[in-house]
């Protein structure tokens, strides 16, 4: 087996509707499908990422929250590549979006920043080479 490249990533959200606008609208991801499934009481939607992977992002009633920010075991974080951090940065926080500080990297020296979205999912900025 060879594997070739992430497919998906799937997040559960709290708030639906919040989520969506943060992903399509903060974000500027691109929706590929949308489902209600009535005998879950849950929303699907399936969001293209530039490089042709996808985020899924369910809805379910009443699911639990992370039990700490970010270091519980399972997925740490996610993290989407840019050509300008400072730029991506300046962007989110003009939607009012908080961001950490600028960081570099010490083994690549590529520049970094963190920001959360609706439900507290860390998300990371990396700047491309």
């Amino acid at each position: 087996m060879q594997l070739t490249r992430i497919h998906h990533v799937a997040i559960i959200c709290a708030d639906y509707a919040r989520s969506k606008h943060f992903y399509t609208q903060v974000l500027g991801l691109r929706v590929l499908a949308e489902v209600h499934r009535p005998a879950r009481d849950s929303w699907k939607l399936d969001l293209a990422l530039p490089d042709g992977g996808q985020l899924e992002l369910f809805s379910f009633p009443s699911p639990p929250p992370r039990p700490s920010y970010p270091e519980a075991r399972g997925l740490r974080h996610l993290a989407f590549e840019v050509a300008d951090v400072a730029a991506a940065a300046a962007e989110l926080q003009a939607q009012g979006i908080a961001v950490e500080p600028i960081r570099i990297d010490e083994y690549t020296g590529r520049r970094f920043t963190f920001f959360a979205d609706p439900d507290e999912l860390p998300i990371e900025l990396y700047e491309a080479p």
